[in-house]
């Protein structure tokens, strides 16, 4: 695809269920009520048929001729999820209860007081909590929380044990890249609006839409890191990506076009936008 100077709309072929609703639950319907009942038992009859062998009944006609006639099967039930509790059980996931809590944990050490998240303020940014593996014969639960400090560009990670509440184990990194979390994502993508070069993408949306694009929310968005080690050309201000925390993104419009902005490159780090290609 050539790139010119501004965001490019793109035009995309997709299933027809693909890409028509991206509201939540918006594909959830599909198919709900097709597998009905397998029918009820009862006894042989001109009413119904029995479960096994659909007898005939007294006048002579089958009793699966009310079937035949077109009566409809019951309709599907869906089972109510069950309310999950405060705490899970062996290698069951993470509860929400114990998510929380192992962030809480995880954030207690004096030192997340001078690191910084995504947007410059105070605290590491929050990348995501695992079920760490269980130590051979201990069936504790711990969970290992994962952070980025951009203060210092580090990697932070730290393991909890969900039961007596300490963390056990803390280790920094430097030069690793897990993948993107989505505030990560949308601190991106306001970077890349409130950027010269996202002319473009405004541009796009405005004629995809008629509406001028003043707000992320108005467009679906999703990415990943950078790796520069997989391009062929890569720009001077993009060569300490990996070191720094850069990110791609792929846009479109809710519910519409897409708006190509694989060409911006943002460095998350020193808050820059860089073209490539």
């Amino acid at each position: 695809m050539a790139v010119t100077g501004t965001a490019v709309a793109v035009a995309i072929s997709l299933p027809s269920s693909a890409g028509a609703d991206d509201t939540p639950g918006g594909r959830a319907a599909a198919g709900v009520g097709a597998a009905g009942t397998a029918g009820t038992t009862g006894t042989a009859g001109s009413t119904g048929a029995s479960g096994t062998t659909g007898q005939q009944g007294t006048d002579g006609t089958q009793g699966g001729d009310a079937q035949a006639q077109g009566t409809a099967p019951a309709p599907a039930t869906v089972a109510p999820v069950p309310a999950e509790g405060e705490k899970g059980v062996g290698s069951d996931p993470l509860t929400d209860d114990e998510l929380a809590r192992a962030e809480a944990l995880a954030l207690t050490p004096p030192g997340a007081a001078a690191q910084q998240n995504v947007e410059g303020g105070r605290g590491p940014q929050h990348l995501g909590t695992d079920l760490a593996d269980p130590l051979p014969g201990d069936g504790t639960r711990r969970a290992e929380v994962r952070f980025y400090d951009y203060g210092r560009d580090e990697l932070i990670t730290r393991t909890v044990d969900l039961t007596t509440g300490k963390v056990e184990k803390s280790g920094a990194q430097r030069g690793v890249q897990p993948s993107a979390h989505p505030e990560e994502l949308r601190e991106a993508l306001e970077l890349i609006l409130a950027s010269p070069l996202g002319k473009g993408v405004k541009e796009d949306y405005e004629d995809a839409t008629g509406k001028k694009l003043t707000t992320t929310a108005q467009l679906w968005f999703n990415g990943d890191v950078y790796r520069p080690y997989r391009e062929a050309n890569v720009p001077a201000q993009l060569t300490r990506c990996g070191e720094h925390r850069c990110v791609r993104l792929v846009t479109k419009v809710l519910n519409g076009a897409w708006i190509d902005t694989r060409n911006l490159i943002v460095d998350l780090s020193a808050r820059t936008v860089t073209r490539v290609g």
